[in-house]
């Protein structure tokens, strides 16, 4: 153990050193020389800049006796700071911060805009459970606004809980994870197809090239909303597909439109050594292309019949419905050697659900309301790179990334679009 550490332990006076005024190179480096003169040790630092203006915070121990004492010490940091016009605040104490209270948890808060009010009431929120807010920072300031609280001394499940309620009445997202290594650990992301990854029903996208969009929409509604079961809905839909020219597998795979997002998100998992998968109620006609041309690990739907060029109206092989998507989850998981703690699996619509419970974290993306009610979070903006913020990944560690690959135009949203309330914006 450290003398420094040995002194701590001993309740010794400490200075808290707070610095504030405009930002400018070097203020750091002199505040340390100034206090160096005086042979402190070093305990805490934070430093935050906002819109050009600095604060910055040093933990150090006291001057120790027959040196240069407190009173010099003050005097010293004092005209330093006013030599650059900056101001000063030196606190006596003694010891070190405060342990951080038991049950540590990050929450990250989205919100287009998010707006005094609501932050008033998540803060607020989570006072009322007997947590504390220990650190705030911004991860994203488009398509979205992001921060992220860190927020320990009450057990993360009953924080969900609480701020699930909040967010719901206040018009925001809220995500609740614990905290950890696990957290740094190499997970698993598995996504639902349609109206998730991609923006678009691929079933209703044959039935348009079918004549029977209508029919095929109504029962597909109500499947979603788990009116109906999902195996009966899907033979009655397929079925209405007969006879369709195989052909038409290819108009199809180049209707499709990914969400706005879809690639970021996809791109930057994999430069984190995350492994990503898909599974669907869809078709692999579609699926197959997809995991091909976003380079997925994994891929898991219903298979299309075709013989003699002729769709026939039935599917091949495993449905893939409700309980089969948990089932491939976990088998993704255990393919992929990740615990199914550390997985992350995407949906929106009913026949999601058993997978969004199954996995450590379960974001409901652009959910119907009894997937919103029954998931871990939900996300209700049209952009699926948001996920990643539900991660701790800032926007900015994206742009960097990318602009190393040589993606240098940062990507700028539009304007949703008509359909499904997306947008254009296919990165």
């Amino acid at each position: 153990m450290s003398a420094t550490q040995t002194r701590l332990n001993s309740d010794v006076p400490t200075l808290l050193v707070k610095i504030f005024g405009k930002d400018r190179p070097g203020i750091t480096a002199g505040l340390f020389d100034t206090l160096a003169a005086f042979s402190v040790d070093v305990i805490d630092i934070e430093q935050v800049v906002t819109r050009g203006r600095i604060v910055l915070c040093a933990l150090v121990t006291a001057p120790t006796a027959g040196g240069a004492g407190e009173g010099e010490l003050r005097a010293t940091v004092h005209s330093w700071t006013q030599s650059l016009k900056l101001q000063a605040e030196i606190i006596s104490g003694t010891g070190d911060n405060r342990p951080r209270g038991s049950g540590r948890s990050h929450v990250t808060v989205l919100g287009n805009p998010l707006t005094a009010e609501s932050t008033a009431a998540i803060a607020a929120s989570i006072t009322a459970t007997g947590g504390n807010i220990d650190r705030i920072f911004r991860l994203a300031k488009y398509p979205v606004t992001a921060v992220e609280f860190a927020v320990s001394g009450v057990e993360t499940e009953p924080l969900r809980t609480a701020l699930a309620t909040e967010a719901a009445g206040i018009g925001v997202d809220v995500a609740v994870v614990s905290a950890g290594l696990h957290r740094r650990a190499q997970r698993l992301v598995v996504m639902d197809v349609d109206s998730t990854l991609i923006q678009d029903e691929v079933i209703e996208l044959f039935a348009a090239h079918a004549g029977c969009e209508a029919e095929v929409a109504a029962v597909t509604a109500r499947a979603m909303l788990g009116e109906l079961d999902f195996e009966e809905s899907l033979h009655a839909r397929v079925a209405l597909l007969a006879g369709l020219d195989a052909s038409v597998v290819e108009k199809v795979r180049a209707e499709v439109r990914l969400t706005p997002g879809a690639r970021t998100l996809v791109r930057t998992l994999k430069r984190l050594g995350y492994q990503v998968g898909v599974v669907s109620g869809g078709f692999t006609q579609v699926t197959d292309a997809l995991q091909g041309q976003l380079g997925l690990d994994f891929a898991a739907a219903n298979t299309l019949e075709i013989v003699d060029g002729k769709l026939t109206g039935r599917v091949v092989g495993e449905i893939v419905d409700r309980e089969g998507k948990a089932r491939l989850l976990r088998r993704f998981a255990a393919e992929a050697g990740v615990p199914l703690a550390q997985t992350v699996a995407i949906g929106d619509g009913a026949n999601d659900l058993d997978m969004l419970n199954a996995a450590g974290l379960g974001v409901a993306f652009n959910a119907k309301p009894v997937v919103r009610e029954a998931a871990h979070t939900a996300v209700n903006v049209p952009f699926l790179d948001t996920v990643l913020y539900l991660l701790g990944i800032t926007r900015e560690e994206v742009e960097i990334a990318d602009c190393e690959d040589g993606l240098d135009e940062p990507v700028v949203p539009v304007e949703p679009g008509p359909r499904n309330g997306r947008n254009g914006r296919n990165d």
